[in-house]
């Protein structure tokens, strides 16, 4: 039976490729973002959407099967040069925002018969990164945020999160811009590239369906391995 999913942040990259397998296997793909992309056909449902503003509302079916928040930000600064600003918008961004709405959805997740929720996170809150100290931050409290609701929200709701490493996506760009910076990142990690956004929305996917139904409140590390292992 087709679902109802949510994903805010769904015109590109990660959220894009997750909403294309959604309706290609017959789901009904609610998305929200500030912009629209390409086409998806008639199971796919448009609204704009923008995830700093708290004013902002959701235009929701009934009943939702799952919600994915997709945004994120990559402002990579020396402490010093961090301000507070800096650090509210990366707040904004991924924290605030996805509160936001997981607020709006609840409603209708709860009326679902089971439901998840997939948030997303950074390799660098569990591994310490330098230069990462606002989005870290505001990961962290994402993470935070995943197992507070996975007990709150279960047994009906789970919640869970995907920690990334580097990951070729729009979002990415400047700092996979030439052949030398992607090779010098792929180099980074144990298996030698980069993290691809298929990849990463097939598990977003899993993680909305049956097969993961007695996984809540993980923190699932795809960083390729950067995270655990120390290469000789």
């Amino acid at each position: 039976m087709a679902r109802n999913i949510l994903i805010i942040g769904g015109s590109s990259g990660i959220g894009r490729e997750l909403a294309v397998n959604l309706a290609a296997s017959g789901d009904v793909v609610y998305l929200a973002s500030r912009h629209e992309g390409e086409p998806l056909g008639a199971s796919a449902h448009y609204q704009s959407y923008d995830v700093t503003d708290p004013a902002a509302t959701l235009d929701l079916p009934e009943t939702l099967d799952g919600v994915v928040y997709c945004p994120g930000t990559i402002n990579l600064k020396p402490f010093a040069r961090l301000s507070d600003e800096d650090f509210q918008q990366e707040l904004e961004v991924n924290f605030l925002g996805a509160v936001r709405a997981i607020r709006q959805a609840q409603p209708a997740l709860k009326k679902a018969e089971k439901a998840s929720i997939v948030l997303f996170s950074t390799v660098a809150v569990q591994t310490g990164l330098p230069f990462h100290a606002s989005i870290s931050g505001a990961k962290g409290a994402v993470e935070g945020l995943t197992r507070s609701l996975a007990a709150e929200f279960s047994p009906k709701i789970r919640v869970n999160c995907l920690a990334l490493s580097l990951t070729d996506t729009p979002l990415a760009g400047n700092l996979l811009g030439s052949e030398e910076k992607r090779k010098a990142s792929a180099d980074r990690h144990p298996l030698k590239r980069i993290g691809d956004a298929g990849e990463v929305a097939k598990t977003a996917a899993f993680l909305l369906g049956d097969d993961s139904g007695f996984i809540t409140g993980q923190i699932l590390q795809i960083d390729g391995g950067i995270s655990s292992l120390k290469m000789l």
